[in-house]
């Protein structure tokens, strides 16, 4: 019989199992890639929060760790976008995949097909995904409202259908997935697979600081919130000290976060003021923010880092998908498939059993 954990996704990829690890910005590191990658995942290194530099070195420590394929992630705005691109390319031996946002635009996406390498969009609406196809991307991610950092409003148990029935490309889904009934629940539907980032980021190779850690494992459902306040766009996130005051702020309040976003920015990467308002004007083709709404959404993730790689659980943001609320513990990689790995097959066993004695 077929291994119903064997999908189109598996197959293109090169992962052993139907997971994605996704690019969390300044978790997803070569350690967390290398570990997830090697308990049968397909890992995704955070590229969009590096440099040119940077992203060189994470990528050769990947490769010293594991000989597996694995992906980067990239945002077109980025400082150094062009000089990644480039990178990215010159790793096609082992680097199969890319993910992004939106941002790439067809002649973009054809030059990383051209090397072989996959385009995996993550989108969290059914027009955007239907978009990217049209571009010419491999597969998308898709990600319900369940989803971490910036998250649309559409339930993954919604979307994913919607989306199912819109592209005739494999479809994987994220928002809300964290074990093996969770993925076998998404390849019930028609997905090629899941993606998680929660789940990871809530590992034992996670690279987050150990108070961080304690206060994700602390968190339950409420106290995850969707603010649209850090940046204009929905984000989830767990609430702090810094989401209340974020909350509590007004208008005028929103204008100085994001003259104060500009300026970190600019100190935190060195640009001139002409180059952060470029990468700002950047922002604004893509996605229809507005020029504040682009300052601080290119500034935000100095927030993020804040917390995740300062330890500075009060002061930072946290970004987490929901499903957070409910995980209690701090799992290798290794231990952790093993698990989805069974509890999915003991599922999809379940489901077919009935089906089995039917024909009997």
């Amino acid at each position: 019989m077929a291994d119903p954990l064997a999908t189109v996704m598996t197959e293109r990829l090169g992962c052993r199992l139907p997971v994605i690890q996704t690019a969390m910005g300044w978790i997803a590191t070569p350690q967390l890639v290398i570990a997830s990658s090697e308990a049968g995942a397909f890992g995704f290194l955070a590229g969009a929060v590096m440099t040119p530099d940077e992203l060189r070195r994470a990528i050769m420590d990947v490769k010293a760790g594991t000989a597996r394929p694995f992906g980067v992630n990239f945002h077109m705005f980025q400082p150094g976008a062009a000089e990644i691109v480039g990178l990215i390319r010159e790793h096609r031996d082992q680097v199969r995949a890319v993910s992004f946002g939106r941002g790439p635009d067809a002649k973009m996406i054809g030059r990383f097909r051209d090397a072989g390498i996959l385009c995996v969009p993550t989108v969290g609406a059914v027009k955007h995904a239907q978009k990217m196809v049209q571009l010419g991307v491999d597969m998308v991610v898709v990600q319900g409202g369940e989803g971490g950092g910036h998250t649309g409003s559409v339930a993954s148990t919604v979307l994913l259908p919607q989306v199912l029935d819109s592209v005739q490309v494999p479809v994987i889904a994220a928002g809300g997935f964290a074990d093996g009934r969770g993925l076998a629940a998404a390849l019930a539907y028609g997905a090629a697979g899941v993606a998680m980032g929660s789940r990871f980021l809530m590992t034992r190779e996670s690279p987050l600081p150990e108070a961080v850690k304690a206060r994700y494992l602390d968190a339950d459902t409420g106290d995850i919130i969707v603010s649209t306040k850090v940046d204009g766009i929905p984000q989830r996130m767990i609430v702090n000290e810094a989401v209340g005051r974020i909350e509590r702020s007004g208008r005028i309040g929103m204008w100085l976060r994001a003259a104060e976003a500009g300026l970190a920015l600019k100190r935190r990467t060195g640009m001139s003021w002409a180059e952060v308002w470029r990468t700002v004007k950047g922002m604004t083709g893509h996605g229809g923010l507005s020029i504040a709404q682009a300052m601080m959404a290119a500034s935000a993730p100095a927030l993020i880092q804040r917390a995740v790689v300062e330890g500075d659980a009060d002061g930072g943001i946290m970004a987490t998908g929901l499903v957070a609320g409910r995980l209690t513990d701090l799992p290798g990689c290794a231990d952790l498939l093993s698990a989805i790995e069974h509890d999915a097959r003991a599922r999809l066993a379940a489901i077919a059993a009935p089906a089995r004695g039917v024909a009997a």
